[in-house]
């Protein structure tokens, strides 16, 4: 991992211990939640929104899911690579432009390619950096505020990937893992009306 990247002291100090947690996390919580058609519940305005950018590894040749936080702008999903140009998922995503993009309501896919002109950057970094709330602060600093050199600087550490417009099937979508889950749900409601109902019945019955 590139050990340079412009972050305060403190926050490089931290930067592989918070790496390794956000593996785990990712692995074992935001990509099955995303997965099951959850993903909204992870959505805060301290947090942002998620996504699971799906790659294909350069070396392994196997479809690689990351979680990350994201936005939308210009009708682009744009994502910032907050671990630098080393990223395993930025350096897939530019050797095999071909990902998927599993959003909590839709599946997208196409070719994602980094954000090079500088106004675009610009527009697309600051928006991440701002949806990111809380954290994107805290990490950073105020990125709507600085002038647009800083921001350069800061996204030439940190790429900008554009994200795919073609639509595939979501956890929303027919046969998708929420539609599974909300038959569920209405199988439940549907079983405690019933048994409300026929409570009522019994209890409305004359005695003999």
């Amino acid at each position: 991992m590139t050990t340079d990247l412009p972050y305060g002291p403190r926050m490089s100090a931290a930067l592989e211990p918070l790496r390794r947690g956000f593996r785990l996390l990712n692995r074992y919580v935001a990509a099955p939640m995303i997965h099951a058609g959850v993903g909204p519940l992870l959505s805060t305005p301290a947090t942002g929104s998620i996504l699971v950018l799906r790659t294909v590894g350069r070396k392994s040749g196997l479809v690689r899911e990351a979680p990350l936080g994201y936005t939308v702008v210009g009708g682009k999903v744009v994502v910032v690579a907050g671990y630098g140009r080393d990223a395993h998922w930025f350096r897939n995503a530019l050797a095999n432009p071909e990902v998927e993009v599993a959003l909590p309501g839709a599946v997208l896919a196409g070719v994602a390619a980094e954000i090079t002109d500088p106004f675009e950057r610009r527009e697309a970094f600051r928006a991440v950096m701002a949806s990111l709330g809380t954290i994107g602060r805290l990490t950073l600093g105020d990125v709507g505020l600085m002038p647009d050199e800083e921001v350069d600087h800061l996204a030439d550490a940190f790429p900008v990937l554009g994200a795919p417009t073609a639509i595939l099937p979501g956890p929303y979508d027919p046969g998708g893992a929420f539609t599974r889950a909300t038959l569920w749900l209405w199988g439940g409601a549907a079983g405690v009306a019933l048994l409300s109902l026929l409570r009522r019945r019994r209890r409305c019955r004359p005695c003999c």
